[in-house]
């Protein structure tokens, strides 16, 4: 078989299967349906389990087995998906409207995952049963083949409530993000019932009606007026704070109870929340809190933050919502795919979607029904009719060969074969005419149905029958009357499962924290020979001095509002505040110098530390540098006090390295050592102060491929002994050259 090669762009081919791909996660993944409001995992969990006949009122089934099902048959995309979206569904801290009974281990508000899918159980909740999946054997929504075409899943669930509202959603596709909050189901029905009397209706008047996000958590919503646009556009953030008390304890102090938590905080971010209550502790920025514990229980959500006594329990409060996630912001994006593609929708139209998917599953649901009574109507009157002719029935049955023959004679009056008592009984079965349904009927219908109250029964069916007919033809012959009956049902579900609100909606004023000024103290920073460092203050180290010499590499004596100058061999200078390291007992092991404060992109796994002094020493001071490739120059220390984080210490040449950053004194003298053995010592005045953007003047002329190792820069009176292989030299006794020379041979 000749095989062709179709040459093409590999852009092209690059950026349409990117597209493809982005769609497929957009679509099969990560965006729920602004119909049923659900993703396809959890439409899939859920069609499973109703298959399953997991049903609210059976026995639990284990998760492993509706998981596998699921797998297996509708979501071929690994177990775990699959089994966090059941975790998700069954718990309340996160649903608004739980649509999984959950059995077992399902985790907790702190974080704590669920067991593993072997030992849990589920089944599905009343609601799920009753309002999302109540209507799927009525012909409602259309169904497709599954990934393989082996089996058929619902396109949608024929969901009875806008799911996308009262249970909200969260999902990360390529390019887009969606994060819809929960709301109020009462509230939420009524916006429902009012747009579809009123389907002009704006966002401000659907507003009075459902009047924000109402989660499961509580909270306080503390941007109200800011509401109504973010329900305009679909887009914005929405502010919460955590609901708290100020409590009378004994001994006339105080503490602050957490009862509600924003929704934000809930999982791993509880235990982010103590541990940064514990570090505005550590840091000093309060000394009025004692202790902090966590007294939460299946009963409700209750954090205490004990105060010392005399403190200021509002300012502690306030300091708790601007430094912790106390008060948090949730970022709203109503995306949802809607007509087969997505679509940031606000909550009207949110709402006309889901009414005008009721309308359609109405007309479907009432049409399958209006169809099934009108078969029944039919065999009822074959019925009824075979009553009263049923001794003409019996002789045709008794007479004939077999059920084709008598099928033939009920259905087309065909009397070939049948044996009559006579031939006024042949003349009258000529004529029955039955339908090929009530023939059947006939012939399946037992003889107690000649019973006179069964008889009575039928024709009472047969009315009721006539009644549906006609209810369900006024019901899809008029929209005002389909209206009718769907605000009847969802009226009927608000009674059964709507709850109290929850969070709380108003408008609050930002937190004023009332800072007290910090204490300034004389303090040593200490930093070790790994770059651990800690801050003592100067009694502490007078006592620990000795010690203190010997462990650490370099001790630094500054204030403690300082700033840190840390020189690295990239040719920066990154700046720490000392108030960012941590502060104590002289045994405290301290914390890694680049990782002591958020925000400081210095990596000592990446770059060498050179040098650390305070800003407040460094600015009236001059700094020495020298570099691999014997560029070297003065720099005033006041380049040096800047606010920012990371600067530009001194211009490097490519391929070379800073390898000297020390302070210099006029009549210092300055040895420069190469990797070939060379020294040269030249007298520190002699090299001239440059800007810190400069790259320098030339120290030593370097042969080819040696490069400078070592520079010393130290008091022309100072005896200093170097060791070079093995041999001890004498650095103050070199002959005193000139700057820009090969200096001598060791």
């Amino acid at each position: 078989m000749a095989q062709e090669i179709i040459r093409t762009e590999y852009s092209e081919v690059m950026q349409k299967s990117f597209i493809d791909y982005s769609m497929s996660v957009i679509l099969a993944r990560a965006v729920p349906d602004v119909r049923d409001g659900l993703k396809p995992v959890q439409r899939r969990t859920l069609y499973d389990m109703y298959e399953l006949k997991v049903d609210y009122d059976k026995p639990y089934k284990k998760s492993a087995r509706i998981v596998g099902d699921t797998m297996g048959k509708y979501h071929p995309h690994g177990d775990s998906s699959i089994y966090e979206a059941l975790v998700v569904m069954s718990q309340d801290f996160k649903k608004s409207l739980p649509l999984v009974d959950g059995h077992g281990n399902f985790g907790s508000i702190e974080g704590d995952g669920a067991a593993a899918m072997r030992y849990t159980e589920a089944r599905l909740a009343k609601v799920a049963q009753e309002v999302y999946l109540g209507d799927l054997d009525k012909n409602v929504v259309d169904f497709i083949p599954n990934y393989d075409e082996t089996e058929k899943e619902p396109e949608v669930l024929p969901v009875r409530v806008p799911n996308l509202l009262i249970n909200g959603s969260d999902g990360i596709a390529v390019g887009m993000v969606t994060s819809i909050p929960q709301h109020n189901l009462g509230e939420v029905i009524d916006g429902v019932i009012a747009y579809m009397k009123d389907p002009d209706i704006n966002t401000a008047q659907m507003m009075k009606i459902i009047p924000g996000p109402d989660f499961p958590t509580g909270g306080i919503i503390t941007n109200q007026d800011e509401l109504l646009e973010i329900y305009s556009t679909g887009l914005g953030k929405i502010k919460i704070r955590g609901k708290a008390e100020i409590e009378k304890i004994k001994g006339g102090k105080e503490q602050i109870v957490i009862t509600e938590i924003p929704y934000t905080m809930i999982g791993a971010n509880i235990g982010k929340f103590l541990n940064d209550i514990y570090s505005l502790v550590e840091t000093k920025k309060t000394n009025d809190i004692t202790d902090i514990s966590n007294q939460s229980s299946k009963d409700g959500m209750r954090i205490i933050v004990e105060l010392r006594k005399g403190a200021d329990a509002q300012n502690v409060l306030n300091l708790l919502y601007k430094k912790t996630r106390l008060e948090d912001t949730f970022g709203v994006n109503m995306l949802a795919v809607a007509n087969g593609r997505p679509e940031t929708l606000g909550l009207v139209p949110i709402i006309r979607h889901h009414v005008n998917f009721q309308y359609e599953l109405c007309t479907r649901k009432y049409t399958t029904l209006l169809g099934k009574e009108r078969e029944k109507k039919e065999i009822q009157e074959g019925l009824i009719k075979a009553c009263d002719v049923i001794d003409l029935i019996i002789e045709i049955l008794r007479g004939s060969k077999d059920v084709k023959m008598a099928k033939a004679c009920l259905v087309d009056g065909i009397t070939d074969g049948i044996k009559f008592k006579s031939e006024q009984s042949k003349k009258d079965a000529v004529l029955l005419k039955f339908t090929e349904r009530q023939a059947q009927a006939i012939l399946d219908m037992r003889l107690h149905r000649l019973i006179g109250l069964e008889i009575d029964a039928l024709r009472g069916d047969y009315a009721q029958t006539m009644q549906k007919i006609d209810d369900y033809t006024k019901i899809l012959g008029s929209k005002a009357e389909m209206a009718k009956v769907i605000i009847k049902d969802l009226t009927a579900i608000k009674k059964e499962y709507a709850t109290e609100r929850k969070t709380v909606i108003d408008n609050l004023e930002d937190v004023v924290i009332e800072e007290k000024p910090i204490e300034v103290i004389d303090v040593a920073v200490l930093i070790d020979r790994f770059a651990y460092a800690r801050v003592v203050d100067m009694p502490t180290f007078e006592r620990n001095k000795e010690a203190a010499e010997i462990e650490s590499k370099k001790i630094i004596f500054c204030k403690n509002t300082d700033k840190l100058c840390l020189f690295t061999n990239s040719g920066d200078m990154h700046t720490i505040k000392v108030l960012s390291l941590p502060f104590g007992k002289f045994r405290d092991k301290g914390q890694p110098i680049d990782t002591a404060e958020k925000g400081s992109k210095l990596d000592l796994t990446k770059e060498t530390l050179l040098f650390a002094e305070s800003m407040e020493n460094l600015v009236s001071k001059k700094l020495f540098f020298g570099t691999s490739q014997s560029m070297i120059k003065q720099v005033d220390g006041s380049e040096f006090d800047v606010t920012r984080k990371l600067i530009a210490a001194t211009k490097l040449n490519d391929k070379d390295e800073l390898i000297y950053v020390g302070l210099v004194n006029p009549g210092d003298s300055v040895v420069l050592q190469s990797d070939h053995g060379m020294f040269l010592r030249f007298e520190a005045d002699s090299v001239p102060e440059k800007k810190k953007a400069a790259a320098g003047v030339r120290g030593m002329k370097l042969a080819k491929n040696d490069k400078l190792t070592d520079i010393y820069v130290f008091a022309s009176d100072n005896p200093i002994e170097v060791k070079y292989k093995d041999k001890p030299i004498a650095l103050n006794r070199l002959h005193m050259g000139n700057r820009d020379t090969k200096g001598v041979k060791k």
